[in-house]
C-alpha cells in the first residue's frame, strides 16, 4: 500500500512537472527542444491519416447500417468477441410480407399473384444487400478498424512517449544552465547525455512507426478497390433483379395494367431538357411533326372516343407545348400554354394520349406535351 501511495504521488509530481513546463512552453518562457522537419512532416502526415481514416469508416459504417441501435449491438458483439447474429435486410422482411399478404388475398387473384412475383424480386434484392454489407464489412471496414485499433494506438503510444522524452531533455537542459558548482555541472551534463540518448532513439523509433503509413495507404487503397467492386457487383445485380422484374410483370399483365406514361424517346427529347427536368419549348421553336398514324387502321376501327372513359387512377395534368390543329373527329385541337388532363387507353398507339379538356376529348399527340404530375 505504502508503495502504491508512494507511486502515485509520484507521478501526479511529474504530472503537474510537466503541466508546469507545457505552460511556460507556451507562454516562451522555456526553451523546448524542436523535432527535426523530416519527424514533423511525418507526425503531421499520421495525424491526417488517421483523421480521414475514422471518419472514411464512421460514416461508411452509417452508409451499410443506417440504424444506430443495430451498430451499437454489434459493436458490442464485437467487443465481446461473439459472432454478430445473422439480422433479417428490409428489402427481404418486404418480400416476406408481400408473399405472406398474397397468401391472404389470394394466389390466384391478380393482385395476389402480382404481390408473390415482387415480392420474390424483393428478397432476392435484399439477399443481394446482404451480401454486398458482408464483403464490404471484410474487405473495407475490418482494416480501417484494424488501423485505428492496432496500428495508430501503437503510434499515439511512441509519440506520447517521444514527447515524455523530449519535456526530460528540456528539463536537463535547463538544470544544467542553473549549475553553479562544478560537480553539478558535471552531474548535469551526465543526466543531460543520458536524456539526450534517450530522446534521440525514441525518435528514431517513432520515425520508423511512422515511415509505415505510406504502407498503411497502399493497404487502404487496394481494400478501397475492393469496396468499389463490391458496390459494383452490387449495383448490378439490383438492375438486373430489376430489368427481369419489369420483364416479368410484363408478361404477367399484358395491357391489362398499363404503363400510362411510358414515352417513347422523341418524346423524352421534347418534354425534358438537358439535365432531365421538364422545360418548355425554345424559343421560336418549331412544333415537331404529327405522329404517324397506325397504317392498319385497326385503332381507328376499335377506338370509339365517345365510349372512352378515363380510369379511376393513372391520368395526369400536362402542359400544352404548340397549338395543334386536331385531323379528325377522334384528336383534340390544342392551343400552346392551356392545361389538359391526359391518360392512357389499352390499344392506343404509344405515340398518342387521351386528352380531356372541359366536356371534350380526342387523342392527342405525346410530342406536343410537357406532362406536370
Amino acid at each position: 500500500m505504502d508503495f502504491n501511495v508512494k507511486k502515485l504521488a509520484s507521478d501526479a509530481g511529474v504530472f503537474f512537472n510537466r503541466a508546469v513546463q507545457f505552460t511556460e512552453e507556451k507562454l516562451g518562457q522555456a526553451e523546448k527542444t524542436e523535432l527535426d522537419a523530416h519527424l514533423e512532416n511525418l507526425i503531421a502526415r499520421a495525424d491526417c491519416t488517421k483523421n480521414w481514416t475514422e471518419k472514411i469508416f464512421r460514416q461508411t459504417e452509417i452508409l451499410l447500417q443506417p440504424n444506430p441501435s443495430a451498430r451499437i449491438e454489434e459493436f458490442f458483439y464485437e467487443k465481446l468477441d461473439k459472432k454478430i447474429p445473422l439480422r433479417t435486410t428490409n428489402g427481404e422482411l418486404l418480400g416476406q410480407y408481400m408473399l405472406d399478404a398474397a397468401r391472404d388475398f389470394g394466389p390466384g387473384t391478380p393482385y395476389g399473384s402480382t404481390l408473390i412475383i415482387v415480392g420474390d424480386y424483393q428478397r432476392r434484392l435484399g439477399g443481394a444487400e446482404r451480401e454486398f454489407l458482408q464483403t464490404s464489412a471484410i474487405n473495407f471496414l475490418t482494416p480501417l478498424r484494424n488501423f485505428l485499433e492496432g496500428d495508430w494506438r501503437t503510434i499515439s503510444k511512441e509519440k506520447r512517449l517521444l514527447e515524455n522524452r523530449r519535456l526530460d531533455l528540456d528539463v536537463c537542459k535547463a538544470r544544467l544552465k542553473k549549475a553553479k558548482l562544478a560537480e553539478a555541472k558535471a552531474a548535469a551534463e551526465h543526466e543531460l547525455r543520458v536524456a539526450q540518448t534517450e530522446f534521440d532513439r525514441q525518435a528514431e523509433v517513432t520515425r520508423l512507426l511512422l515511415e509505415g503509413i505510406s504502407s498503411t495507404h497502399v493497404n487502404h487503397l487496394r481494400c478501397l478497390h475492393e469496396f468499389v467492386e463490391a458496390q459494383a457487383v452490387y449495383y448490378a445485380q439490383c438492375h438486373k433483379h430489376m430489368q427481369d422484374l419489369q420483364k416479368e410483370l410484363r408478361s404477367a399483365n399484358g395491357d391489362t395494367v398499363p404503363n400510362a406514361f411510358t414515352m417513347s424517346p422523341s418524346t423524352s427529347a421534347v418534354s425534358a431538357g438537358p439535365s432531365g427536368l421538364s422545360s418548355g419549348p425554345p424559343a421560336g421553336a418549331s412544333p415537331p411533326p404529327r405522329p404517324p398514324v397506325s397504317p392498319s387502321g385497326l385503332e381507328r376501327s376499335t377506338l370509339k372516343i365517345e365510349e372512352v372513359q378515363p380510369p379511376a387512377t393513372g391520368t395526369r395534368k400536362a402542359k400544352v407545348l404548340y397549338d395543334y390543329d386536331a385531323h379528325d373527329t377522334s384528336e383534340l385541337s390544342l392551343m400552346a400554354d392551356e392545361l389538359i388532363t391526359v391518360y392512357t387507353v389499352p390499344g392506343m398507339d404509344p405515340d398518342w394520349l387521351m386528352g380531356e379538356r372541359g366536356n371534350k376529348k380526342g387523342k392527342v399527340p405525346v410530342t406536343y406535351l410537357e406532362l406536370l404530375s
